[in-house]
């Protein structure tokens, strides 16, 4: 069953909410435009979005107010995924060019900062000093998170620490967010909505492991990107650490730089493979969506939480 499905009954909201962003990236220069666009028109799985109206369910729903945090919150999303594509000299995203390689660098750098601040001017619509807080904290926390990225790429010896810190900034307090976001945008009670923010940021962490995971086990065409990319672009990511604790395997893993031919990478990414290493990342995956499950139990029983649940398992579990 395609995630799509999870949430269909929300299917005209979505619609709404896609309908906005579109308006929202339109502006007076043209190319912005087009680059915004180009990006948003990649597709996504919208998840921060429907993370927003599924909390936003538990209070008084409303899609005229809580719309503006949902676009918000993705288009926030977007300029960290276009900033991204810079520091990781990626080409491909979702299977198109990225906007760094369609034009350049620094044109890519000014779209992802045009992204982010129709994003900030969207957020002046929402009357609450407390969400403003929380997406201020959001911002600086993804910010570090970025520039530890680069800070950390080829460093081999980096802990599992340095690992889990960084993913929670770079996704899962996003995630955290717009769950706590949705939620008091609706007027829910301040024990639901720090209840949503913790299930939030444990999937957001199951949702990553997840993510890196499939770096090593989709394919190209489930990716839209080659396989095993984080690794060639220095992005030390869990399944590597896992591995590296093998002597030889941590030899050759070392190896690894920007300019490694396809074949001895290739041959590198099949090692870690092969080794304990992927099971060992989903079984951590798996003890943070066990959190996130758990955290969800304590929630008023409603269509949103089933919802929640269902689509937590989904993308714990997912394959692409």
């Amino acid at each position: 069953m395609k995630l799509k499905m999870v949430y269909s009954f929300l299917s005209s909201d979505i619609n709404t909410i896609e309908k906005s962003l579109e308006e929202t990236v339109k502006g007076e220069s043209p190319l912005l435009q087009e680059a915004s666009l180009h990006l948003l028109q990649a597709g996504g799985k919208r998840i921060r979005p429907v993370f927003v109206l599924l909390a936003a369910k538990f209070g008084r729903y409303d899609i005229e107010v809580v719309k503006d945090v949902a676009v918000a919150l993705e288009l926030i999303h977007m300029a960290s995924l276009v900033h991204d594509d810079v520091i990781d000299d990626a080409d491909l995203r979702r299977g198109r060019p990225t906007i760094k390689s369609k034009w350049d660098n620094r044109f890519a750098m000014y779209s992802g900062d045009y992204i982010f601040a129709k994003s900030l001017e969207l957020m002046t619509n929402v009357q609450n000093p407390e969400a403003h807080q929380i997406l201020s904290n959001t911002i600086v926390e993804l910010t570090i998170g970025e520039i530890e990225q680069i800070k950390d790429k080829y460093r081999f010896e980096q802990n599992l620490r340095d690992y889990l810190l960084r993913i929670k900034r770079k996704t899962a307090l996003l995630i955290a967010a717009s769950c706590q976001l949705g939620a008091i945008a609706a007027g829910v009670e301040e024990e639901i909505h720090q209840k949503l923010f913790r299930f939030g940021y444990f999937v957001g962490m199951s949702f990553q492991i997840t993510d890196d995971v499939l770096d090593f086990t989709g394919t190209e065409k489930e990716l839209g990107k080659p396989a095993g990319g984080d690794l060639l672009q220095g992005n030390i990511t869990l399944p590597v650490l896992f591995a590296m604790e093998d002597e030889k395997l941590h030899a050759e893993i070392v190896k690894v730089h920007e300019h490694m031919n396809s074949e001895e990478m290739d041959r590198i990414i099949q090692l870690i493979k092969n080794s304990d290493a992927i099971e060992k990342s989903i079984k951590m995956s798996d003890r943070y969506l066990d959190k996130a499950l758990e955290v969800l139990a304590e929630l008023p029983n409603n269509k949103a939480r089933k919802t929640l649940r269902d689509i937590a398992l989904y993308i714990g579990k997912r394959k692409s």
